[in-house]
């Protein structure tokens, strides 16, 4: 790591280039703050990265729903009033995805390498940091969920508390000429966003052999010392269906709200396939993450209707996710109680998703900036998306933490009665939280002046 005796004053230090690290970088540095980020890609890649750009993504290439009353919609709203870097380059690199945000992945990551490396106030170094700044320095880490364990055990010491940890699993990726277009229809369930998605239909027999088949799979076994810890919102799919033979038509091969139109009817099934690039020529399997090797996925997943012959630009697999027990270990202005010049950020606080992950690296940068000038750090209003997760993540009782994704469940309540003592229905209720988190979030930004300090 480059000698230390260089921070001093308005100077931060960035640990990790993903999204959470590339928005605290840029909103400190916007805010005249010199940023150092460092990101040890490509001299050392993760078990599931690929490259050596800022905001890779190696999961899916969604960002999830765009629907304004809706959680991940009010988040995404929110960060583009506090101007993030992430939201602005993903609108970008849009592709179709019906009613989600989902991106061409290298364009995506492309755009924000370029836009940080071209800022005035940050450079960046790809190295690996092994140990975490000294308690003199000014830090955000926001290694990620794939952090080393180098700087896992750097982390766990100064926090003094043991970390969690949970298994993350990738969905196959198919190229799209090779998909039977014969036997697939496009459309978005209930109409909604035309047609965007491509979904392979099944009858039931189709189904069972599926079923059975994925059931016998083979899958990567787990080290004897891993205990796996799966977070809800991204189980593998054959671990949904260990649950039981009809689980995954109430998850991701539901057929409701789809209909063939060759046939006019509903199938037994659907598997939905979502665009990876702005081209087509790459679709990724919805809700198909999955653990079983990748001769096995070449096997069951080419059972699926309209993939007999189909061909995997990359093939699904399991990668561990590094979590901390944020509750005992970080304030609600994501500083370390144990060393408060230390912020965290991303996924590694407990946030699930690129979004809300951003959203933190967003906060840290801004808390950091506001610090290193003197500066009290801000905790923005419960009522927002981005104070709703501080309350979860910082608020939750410690020894049932687990991960979250921004929903309706983290806000405080509303009143939900109306004239004549009836209740609200839920969409004007979901409206009424999206009018008063916008109205508070603008109160907030006003008061702390939060964009009269960025100067880009």
């Amino acid at each position: 790591m480059t000698n230390p005796d260089q921070y001093s004053g308005k100077k931060l230090i960035v640990i990790g280039g993903g999204l959470a690290g590339s928005e605290a970088a840029w909103q400190a540095a916007s805010r005249g703050i010199e940023v150092t980020l460092y990101e040890m890609r490509p001299v050392k890649l993760t078990p599931a990265h690929e490259t050596g750009h800022l905001a890779e993504l190696v999961c899916s290439n969604s960002l999830g729903s765009l629907n304004p009353i809706s959680g991940p919609g009010l988040l995404k709203e929110e960060l583009r009033r506090l101007g993030s870097l992430i939201i602005e380059k993903a609108e970008a690199a849009a592709v179709p995805a019906g009613g989600a945000l989902a991106v061409d992945r290298d364009q995506f990551s492309k755009a924000i390498s370029d836009a940080i490396k071209n800022h005035p106030n940050i450079t960046v170094l790809h190295e690996e940091v092994k140990e975490i700044p000294s308690s003199e320095q000014t830090a955000v880490v926001s290694s990620g969920p794939l952090t080393s364990e180098a700087l896992t055990a750097s982390l766990k010491a100064a926090a003094n508390e043991e970390h969690l940890y949970f298994y993350d699993a990738i969905s196959p990726i198919v190229e799209a000429d090779s998909i039977n277009m014969d036997v697939v229809f496009r459309a978005s369930r209930y109409g909604k966003g035309g047609d965007d998605y491509l979904n392979c239909p099944m009858d039931e027999a189709q189904y069972d052999r599926f079923y059975d088949a994925l059931m016998a799979g083979e899958r990567v076994k787990a080290k004897s010392f891993e205990k796996i810890n799966y977070f809800e919102g991204c189980l593998p799919i054959e671990v949904l269906a260990e649950r039981g033979k009809k689980t995954p038509l109430f998850g991701p091969m539901k057929p409701v709200g789809l209909v063939d139109p060759r046939t006019g009817k509903q199938p037994f099934a659907v598997v939905q396939l979502r665009a990876e690039n702005a081209y087509g020529t790459a679709y990724s399997l919805v809700g198909f993450q999955t653990k079983l090797t990748w001769p096995e996925q070449r096997r069951v997943f080419k059972l699926i209707p309209g993939l007999e012959d189909v061909s995997f630009l990359r093939l699904g697999s399991l990668h561990r996710n590094t979590f901390l027990n944020s509750p005992r270990l970080l304030s609600e202005t994501l500083q370390l109680r144990t060393q408060p010049g230390l912020f965290l950020a991303g996924q590694i606080v407990g946030v699930e998703g690129y979004v809300e992950s951003s959203a933190m690296g967003g906060l840290a940068g801004l808390n950091a900036a506001r610090i290193l000038s003197g500066e009290d750090a801000v905790v923005p209003p419960e009522t927002t998306a981005h104070g709703a997760l501080i309350q979860y993540i910082t608020k939750s009782d410690p020894s049932f933490f687990q991960p979250i994704n921004t929903n309706f469940g983290l806000f405080p309540p509303v009143e939900t009665l109306q004239k004549g003592r009836r209740k609200m229905k839920k969409a004007d209720r979901y409206q009424k939280i999206v009018n008063r988190a916008l109205e508070d979030l603008s109160k907030w930004m006003i008061q702390y002046r939060i964009l009269e300090d960025i100067s880009r």
